[in-house]
């Protein structure tokens, strides 16, 4: 199996833009262009109160570390956590300073709710296929939780959800590779993007961006 040199890393964040829309992705990581809207800025804050609010903490039997770097040379990708449990855990792996074993548990902040797509999830499930590189151990499961309900969303890491995980983020690498933006055709969730005045545009050959808008609003009131 192929592994991938650090320079080569591109970051697992990106895997939830790149399963919503492949150009989204492209725009943001390749062409790094970004425009914030109220949804990415709330989106932002959370991140920052899940870091903020320590590095490292015990209670009982649950050390909750925030903010871990974590990175996997076989899918070549590298990230950050925005909290990792350790719970006890006779199948668990040792840690350094702290007695027994502990299983890895991840932990990933959103600021809205359970999406129908597996974009979250997958970000989640290449959180935990990294830990276990680094930690030569097994993470059966973790959780989302969702800022409008304040409610923790269980995933399972299913064979299916790994190989959506290794299959995009295949893509993702021959895509950056290729140094090239895909073209997909415009949807409904077009118009909450936050690059939508960067993407539409290039989109609209035959018709206007401010026609595309008028028709996905009136999609939606159906």
């Amino acid at each position: 199996m192929k592994e991938y040199k650090e320079e080569e890393y591109i970051l697992l964040s990106g895997i939830q833009h790149f399963l919503f829309c492949r150009r989204q992705w492209a725009l943001a990581y390749i062409e790094n262009q970004w425009e914030d809207n109220v949804k990415t800025i709330q989106g932002e804050i959370m991140h920052k109160r899940a870091h903020d609010a320590g590095i490292r903490e015990k209670r009982g039997d649950i050390l909750t570390v925030r903010g871990l770097r974590i990175q996997s040379a076989k899918l070549g990708v590298s990230g950050e956590c925005d909290v990792v449990e350790f719970h006890k855990d006779e199948n668990g792996v040792m840690l350094h300073g702290e007695e027994g074993k502990w299983l890895p548990y991840p932990v990933e902040y959103k600021r809205g709710t359970v999406k129908e797509g597996p974009y979250d999830e997958a970000q989640l499930c290449g959180q935990a296929m990294c830990l276990e590189e680094m930690l030569c151990c097994e993470i059966g499961e973790g959780a989302l939780f969702y800022g409008e309900n304040q409610r923790r969303h269980k995933v399972i890491f299913t064979d299916e959800l790994r190989e959506t995980v290794r299959f995009a983020i295949n893509e993702m690498h021959q895509i950056y590779d290729r140094g090239s933006t895909p073209k997909v055709k415009p949807k409904k969730g077009c118009y909450a993007c936050s690059l939508k005045n960067r993407c539409l545009p290039s989109l609209m050959k035959e018709q206007s961006a401010i026609e595309y808008m008028k028709q996905s609003l009136r999609g939606d009131e159906d």
